[in-house]
Order: C-alpha cells, then structure tokens, then sequence
C-alpha cells in the first residue's frame, strides 16, 4: 500500500511539472522575402529588462523558450540587419503560449547596442539549396561579383566564363529571385559590384513547362541567385568606376538602378581592355594562363527590367549591345596519336578579330486568375563578326624541339629536312565576314482543374534565322617526302572564296496533361510535334595554283575582298566552281511522347518514365557533282528516373538516371568523299548506327547548424554504346589525315567530389574548407597507320586526383587566408606508350584582407604556382604570382573610392594551357598583358528610403569590419548563422570594402 501512494504521489508531481512548462514559441520571418529568420536572437526579459532566458531561431526560423514563473515579460528578438522586435508577453495558470508569425522588417541603420562578435557562416544547406553568405568573403574594394564567385566553394569559372558550382554549370543568374539578362551569365558577373549582395543562393531551376505542371522534361537548369542586402529594394542607387593603367591598361564601367516596390530597372555601361579581368587577376591559383588568351578589348551597354504585380502579372526584360575587338598571337604545339612512328605539329598563328551583337528578351506571365497561367516569352538577336588571320604551321615525324629551339623558321625547317623529319609546311591567309538575324518566341497557356494537382497545358514555340558569309583562305603547302616530275619536293596553293546564305526556322506545338491516380500520385502525358528547316547554298570561286608570291603584297584589311580578287586575270563569276559549291537543305519532322509517374511525399519526390521519339529527316545536296535526295526514319527513346530524398530541411539526398538516343548526322550517312582540302579529306559512313548515353548522377547535401559546417559529395558516371567517333587514316609522307565516321564502344567517364567547409570555433572566426576532386575518362578511338592497315582502337585513359584546401581567420578589421591546390594527371596511351604522361600542377599562398579605421583597406594575394612531371623541362616551371591592391574611402560615407591595383608584380605569369584526347595532346601559349598597374576613382550614390537609412547606405564599410560606431542587436558571442550574419541594409556601398 506504502509504494502504491509513493507511485501514486510521484505521478501527480510528474504531472504538475509537465503542466507547468510554461512554454513560449514563436517563428521568425523576413517581411520582404517572406522566408524564415535563421540564426536571430530571442530574448526573454523582465519587465525592468532584466535578463531571464534566451534562445536561436532554427533554420526555419523557430524558437521555444520557458518562463520559470507566472508573470508579465518582455520578448526581445534581434537579428543582424534587421529592426529589434519587442513583445510584452504575459504566463498565466502556467499555461504555454504561441506567439504565432512574428514578421521583422530590415533596418538600413543599426541600432547602437552590443558590439558583434560571431562571424556570418560561409555556407548553409536547406534542402536542395545551398545559400552562401557574401559577408562571409571578402573581396578587394570595387570587386564585382566575379570575384565573389570565385570564392565560394565547389565553384569555378574557367576561361571563357562559364560557372561551374558543384559539378554542374550555372545557365542563369537571378537577382532577388527575378530574372536577370537571360540568357548572359557574364554580363551580371562583369558588373554588379559585391558590396551590393547579401547571399548568393546556388540551386536546379525547373523549366517553365516543369514549373507550372509538375512534369519533369529534364531541362532544368543550375541558377545563382544572388539576394541584395536589406533595404535596397527600395530607391536609386549608382556606381561609376574610372580607371587608368600602365601599358594603355583601361578599365571604366557604371551603373545605375531604380526600385521600388513593383519596379527594377537597372542599366550597365562597360569598356575595357584588360580581359575583363576582375580582381586580384594573377595568379589564378593554381590555374596557369588563366583568362588570357590574347588581347581583348570589349564595350557593352546594357538594360534589365523587372515589373511585379503579385499574383497577377510579371514582366522581365532585357536588352544588350557588345563590341569586341580581338588580337591573339597562339602558339601551338600538338602531339597526333595516329601513327606509331610519331606525329607532331607547330602553329603559330596571328588572328585580328572584332564583332557586333544585339541582344533583346522579354519574358510577360499573367495571372487572368488563380487557376490560369499564361506565359510569352519573345526574343531577337543582331550579330555581326569580322576575322583576319595569317600563320604558318609545320607537320614532323618525330618532336622537333629534341632538335631546334624555335621549328617554324625557315633555318629549322631546312635543318629539319636534311635529316627527313619534315613532312610538311603551310602557310595561310584568311578574311572572313559573318551576320545573323534571329527572332523567336513561345507562348504557353496552363489550366489548373481542380485543386487535386489534374492540369493542362498548351505549349508553342517558333524561331527564324537568316545570315549570310563570305571567307576568303589562301594556303601554300609544301610537300618535303612528295617529290614532283623534275624530282623537287612537291609544292600546291590552294585560293578559295566562299560566299555562304543560310536560311533556318522552326516551329514547335505542345500539349501536356497531369492526372492526379490517388492523393500524392500523379500520371502525366505530353504530345510534341516539331518541325525544322535549314537551307545552305554555298558558292565557291576557285583560283588556286596562282603561284606562292601572287598576293603576299597585299595588305590584309578586314573585309578587303576586293584587294585580292581585282587581281584574278578574268571576272570573278568565272572562277566559280560548281563541284567546290555546295546546296543542302534538310527537313526534320519529329514527334515526342511522354509518359510519367511523379509520386510526392512529404519524406521523397520521385518521378519516373519513357519518352519515346519518331523522327523523320530528309536531306538534300547537291555537291562534287553528286545529288543526293534521301528520307530516314528513325526512333529514339529515353528513359528517366530522379528520386529526391529529404533526411531533414537541411539534409538531401538525389539520385537521378537519364538514357538519351543520338542519331548520326545526315552528312556523315552520305557515302561521299570530300578531298577539297587533301590534308583533312572526309568520307561517309551509311553503315552508322544510332548512339546510346547513359547518365548517373548522385548528390548527397547536409548542414550541421551548430558548427556552421557544410558537407556536399557528387558522383557523375556516363558511357556511351556505339559512341560515333572518327577512323583516321594518317599518311605519313604528306601529314594528310583521311576522317571517316565509325561506331565504337568503349567511351566512358566518371567524377566525384566532396566538399567540406565548417567552423573551428563557435564564433566562426576560424574557417575550413576542403573541396576533393576525382575523375577518370576513357577515350577511345579508331586509327589506321596507312590506306592499305585495318582500323586499330586507340585508347587513352586519363585518371585527374584534385585537392582545395583552405584554411582562415577573419575578425572585425583582418582576414587571413592559406590555401593550396594540387592537381595530378595519369594519362596512359595504347599506341604511343612515350606520350604517357604523369604531371603535376600545385599552387599554394596567403590572401590577406586589412581595413584601418581610417578608411583604407589592403588586399593582397601572394601564390607560388608550380608544374612538375613534364617530359620537356621547360615546362616545369615555378611562378610566383603576387597582386595587391590598396584603396581609400573619401568624402561622407566613403562615396568616393581610390584605389591602386598592382598585377603580377613580379611579372611571373605565364599564358601556357594543356588539353588531352584519345586522338591528340595540344600545348597552346597565347600573347598578353599580365603585369600592370592600374587606378580606379569608384563614386557610388545611394538613395533610398529615409534620410537615416540613406546616410546608413553611404557608410562603404562592411559591418564585420567592427568600425567602434557599428552595434548589432545583442548577437553577444553568437554563432554567424544565415540570417544571422546579415549585413544591414547601410553596410557596404558601391566600391566599398568587402
């Protein structure tokens, strides 16, 4: 009886006490974006501001705390860059209470309070989103956002400007969630400035169709999504940047833009000759002749319009003009595996070039009703280009650098045929003009029926394009193991003018249908029919065999066809030859059905199916004398499969399977010959089977909030059957290759990498970064050493072991950054066992960022580039590449940027780039600028909303820079989270430091 009370008794405290938690929760959301406060401040106090208890909102913005008694409190809630929130909260009966949605509002001025000491986290994860915060890296003064990407982990940006992040590349860039420049990822990157960006999310965009229906086409696309800092979503704000640098170096750009609250307009004006170079420019970490591929000088202005009307109706638009004027010296050194005896080749080539573009986009969806979605898309382009080139080249059976210094003199050349290890020489000429017009569009219309996911939608798209090109090649080929009647080495010109109208259109009708089976499962269908056209009716005027010296004294002027033909004995209709011209025209008639499962839980996503793909092509030519008029009719498919797993908000596992069918080309199933050049003669293949490509990838994300630590791993897998790769039959004594289309298999690939970024410390003052890299490519190709030898597979395997590592330590005044890379190479050749290759890139060094307090900021970068394992010794090399720049703030608010940049000051970098296939090893060094100095005077105006946050907006410094006025809303040791480390809306104007 005694335990039954002692049983009976405890159960009423336990109860009592379960009753009186006296529970406070709440959650925090952006009253501009709507998403959820991560990382803020919730206090609960006494009614005399005595502290009681505390908490962090969650990464959905949640946050529970426990009053100890009955009574009246006072809830406090703050966060970095937002207005503090206070609640008179009152515990009654020891009852919870639930506060609901507590909305926060951004503040372009902080409130003076506790001064910040945790660090914004570099990188956070909500479910497939990977959101970096830019106060998290710093960048030179006036950096644009180039520099920021560069930055993040798992993100590159190669020579031509395309953004890679996490394996897969980036095709559009939005700014606050809205479209920016379609279809011009470079235009955002060149120049929106960093001080202006809050966070850049990195996430798959569905297409238009996939949005609105839910049927997944397989074209989503990798987007940055770059969120401005509170407060600038309403007002006008400008940057102009002015620059001068030695060896006539220039570099101007501006920018202006005007928001509110339905409106974004913003325009760009851009003129440069530096590459479009961004800061710190050298040193390319490990890169070597990164972004230098000769001299540049580009001119772009440019517009971007939003309009929203919420629910209802959305504009985007954007219109662009570019200029570019080229000048690249190349030198090129190639290794051919086609023939076991050895095949190498020399280049150098001259090439002056300059181009025009129009480009206009318009994107309009209206909302006639909540059940109703109506999308037009139109779009036009204007494009123009001129080249002029000349060069000489040189083909050798054996590496002619293991004998001469410099193999394309004419004193090397005579030593090298003496000891018959010449093979051939040419020299050409080239003028050529090029325009294009093309306009286009789509319009789709999408019903919803019902509330049950059942929906239709009709889809149209079209495009026309019309252009016109003239070229004009003049080529003297010298023959060395060819001897002539009189027994000399056999000698040919080859002078040729082209004129070339092209004619393109398509159009596109489509219709698809979901069906809702039972609650979370859905069957959806899709009908596409398509229709394309494409004219060619090439001229070709023949005057070869004129004699070598018969237009070398003419000057070589862009389109100066005249200089030459005015020369030709006879009229120019004369020489046109009708077997060198060449008509096709090609008619495609394709219809695509689709079939889908998509099953949505609130654990997984998976969508599975086939699209099956009738086609018919016909193709006409008339060329050598031969007309062809043939049909084919042919069946693709492919299969799909994508699962989509959430272990939590921040933690995602995808595993995604796509089978694509590729048909070969019309013009490689025509058993035709074509020896107009006989150094590069092709032929057909009507034997040639279709090619199938299966692709696997699999990403696995997670976020670790207590340690701010990020972890990322992706593996990629593809092979191909009947992969279409060319047979190439190699005569040794002319250096002429004969290419023929076959089917092989064999062809595969594979890549993973792993990436690991987190904070030592609970400040995130100390940060880790680690991003480990593997691939291994398997190229195989076919090879015949003579006319009269059977095809012989020729495989070259490629294993490339990456490593990034970087480690740092940042504060309120000073961050410090050491970093390395390696990348090794393990390339095996079946054929040619002596160009196996092992080599090693390496580069390590410090970046170091300093703001004084009294407005002046120091960036410098200092990294040793190293190659090693290279058969030719002077490729082994070491480059010490150190950039700096150093900038004063002027005038209230620091409007007024000066700034002194200094590129590869111990003029160390080199332009040297290596590329390796199963056929072929090329070595290429262009001519540059890479050691330069250079001043910029940057003003920035800001106006937006009130005077005070106005006068905030002028402040140039970054919040994290501790400047002794700066005071945050009581994040007292915090850890940076998202929404914690986010800079206030007056932080950071244009060119202010970063």
């Amino acid at each position: 009886m005694k335990k039954c009370l002692i049983i009976l008794l405890l159960a009423c405290l336990s109860a009592v006490s379960f009753a009186q938690e006296r529970k406070i929760s709440g959650a925090l959301y952006d009253r501009d974006t709507k998403e959820p406060v991560m990382q803020a401040t919730v206090q609960l106090l006494k009614t005399d501001s005595s502290f009681v208890t505390g908490a962090v909102t969650n990464e959905d913005g949640l946050f529970l705390l426990q009053a100890p008694d009955n009574g009246k409190y006072l809830l406090r809630v703050t966060s970095v860059g937002y207005k503090p929130v206070v609640k008179r909260v009152e515990i009654v009966q020891d009852k919870d209470l639930a506060m609901g949605k507590i909305v926060m509002g951004s503040d372009a001025i902080m409130l003076k309070g506790a001064v910040v000491t945790a660090q914004a986290a570099k990188v956070t994860l909500k479910e497939d989103t990977f959101v970096y915060n830019s106060a998290a890296y710093r960048t030179p003064e006036g950096s644009t956002i180039e520099e920021l990407v560069k930055r993040l982990p798992g993100a590159e940006i190669d020579d031509d400007g395309k953004i890679t992040i996490n394996g897969k590349e980036v095709k559009k860039i939005l700014v606050d969630g809205k479209e920016f420049m379609t279809g011009d990822t470079k235009t955002a990157l060149k120049n929106l400035p960093t001080s202006i960006v809050d966070k850049i999310k990195s996430y798959d965009e569905k297409s238009d169709l996939a949005r609105v229906t839910g049927i997944d086409d397989g074209e989503e696309q990798t987007v940055l999504d770059f969120g401005l800092k509170p407060g600038m979503n309403k007002g006008l704000f400008s940057n102009i940047d002015l620059s001068v640098g030695t060896h006539s170096r220039y570099a101007e750009k501006g920018m202006g833009a005007y928001f509110n609250d339905k409106i974004r307009t913003m325009v760009f004006a851009n003129a440069n000759n530096v590459n479009d170079m961004g800061f710190p420019g050298g040193g390319g970490r490990g890169r070597f002749g990164a972004g230098r591929q000769g001299l540049n000088a580009s001119k772009m202005i440019g517009g971007n319009f939003n309009y929203e009307e919420k629910d209802k109706l959305t504009i985007d638009g954007s219109l662009r003009w570019n200029h570019n004027d080229g000048d690249t010296r190349s030198r090129v050194s190639t290794e051919n595996f086609v023939s076991t005896a050895g095949s190498f080749g020399n280049s150098l080539t001259q090439k002056y070039t300059r181009s025009n573009s129009w480009d206009g986009r318009m994107r309009l969806e209206w909302k006639p009703d909540t059940m109703t979605d109506i999308m037009f898309r139109p779009y036009f382009t204007i494009s123009s280009s001129d080249s002029r080139s000349s060069g000489s080249s040189a083909s050798y059976n054996a590496d002619p650098y293991e004998y001469v210094d410099d193999p394309l003199t004419d004193e090397s050349f005579a030593s090298l045929a003496a000891d018959s290890l010449m093979v051939n020489t040419r020299r050409s000429t080239s003028l050529s003009y090029s325009d294009s017009k093309n306009v286009g569009g789509m319009l789709q219309w999408n019903r919803r029926l019902g509330n049950r996911g059942r929906n239709v939608t009709l889809r149209a798209d079209a495009s026309y394009t019309d252009g016109t090109s003239q070229s004009l090649s003049l080529t003297n080929v010298h023959l060395y193991q060819v001897q002539n009647a009189l027994g000399l080495d056999s000698t040919y010109q080859t002078n040729r003018y082209n004129v070339t109208p092209t004619e393109n259109w398509s159009y596109s009708l489509q219709a698809t249908y979901s069906e809702p089976l039972w609650r979370t499962v859905f069957l959806q269908f899709s009908y596409k029919f398509k229709y394309s056209f494409s004219k060619s009716d090439r001229a070709t005027y023949d005057f070869s065999n004129l004699g070598e010296s018969f237009f070398s004294d003419v000057n070589l002027q862009y389109r100066d066809w005249n200089a030459y033909l005015s020369r030709l004995a006879n009229p120019l209709e004369s020489y046109l030859d009708e077997d060198l011209s060449r008509f096709s025209e090609y008619k495609n008639y394709i219809h695509e059905m689709q079939v889908m499962m998509r099953i949505i839980k609130p654990k997984y996503q998976l969508n599975f199916g086939v699209m099956l793909q009738p086609q018919q092509s016909r193709y006409i030519q008339q060329y050598q004398g031969i007309s062809v008029d043939t049909t084919r009719s042919v069946v693709n498919w492919s299969p799909t499969f994508d699962l989509r797993y959430r272990f939590s908000k921040v933690s995602n596992l995808r595993i995604n399977y796509r089978g694509t069918t590729s048909q070969p080309s019309m013009t490689d199933l025509l058993d035709i010959t074509d020896d107009s050049d006989p150094l590069n003669i092709t032929k057909g293949n009507p034997g040639l089977k279709p090619s199938f490509t299966n692709n696997f990838r699999l990403f696995y994300n997670n976020y670790i909030q207590e340690h701010q630590r990020a972890i990322m791993t992706f593996v990629n897998y593809s092979n191909t059957r009947n992969s279409i790769s060319n047979k190439v039959t190699y005569d040794e004594t002319t250096g002429g290759r004969t290419s023929q289309p076959e089917n092989i298999n064999g062809n595969w690939n594979a890549r993973g990498a792993f990436m690991f970024n987190t904070a030592i410390d609970s400040a995130g003052v100390w940060n880790v970064n680690t991003f480990t890299e593997a691939s291994y490519n398997n190229y195989v190709g076919y090879l015949a050493l003579d006319n009269a030898s059977d095809s012989q597979k020729n495989t070259t395997k490629s294993l490339s072991l990456g490593e990034r590592l970087s480690a740092g330590f940042r504060n309120s005044w000073l961050e410090v950054t050491l970093d390395g890379s390696l990348t090794y190479t393990h390339s095996r050749n079946d054929l040619q066992s002596t160009s196996n290759l092992d080599t090693w890139q390496f580069a390590y060094g410090p970046t170091v960022n300093i703001t004084f307090p009294w407005g002046m900021s120091l960036a410098t970068d200092l990294h040793e580039n190293s190659r090693r394992g290279y058969s030719d010794n002077s490729m082994n090399t070491n480059e010490l590449i150190w950039n700096a720049q150093l900038s004063q703030g002027f005038l209230k608010g620091n409007a007024l940027t000066v700034s002194l940049q200094f590129y590869d000051i111990l003029k160390q970098q080199s332009n040297f780039s290596r590329a390796l296939s199963a056929t072929q090893r090329t070595d290429t060094e262009y001519n540059s600028i890479n050691s330069y100095a250079m001043l910029h005077v940057i003003y920035r105006m800001n106006l937006f909303g009130t005077k005070e946050a106005r006068e905030g907006m002028h402040d140039g410094r970054r919040p994290d820079f501790g400047r002794p006025e700066f005071r945050g809303g009581g994040r007292h040791g915090g850890m940076g989270g998202m929404g914690g480390g986010r800079p206030p809306g007056g932080g950071g104007g244009f060119g202010g430091p970063r």
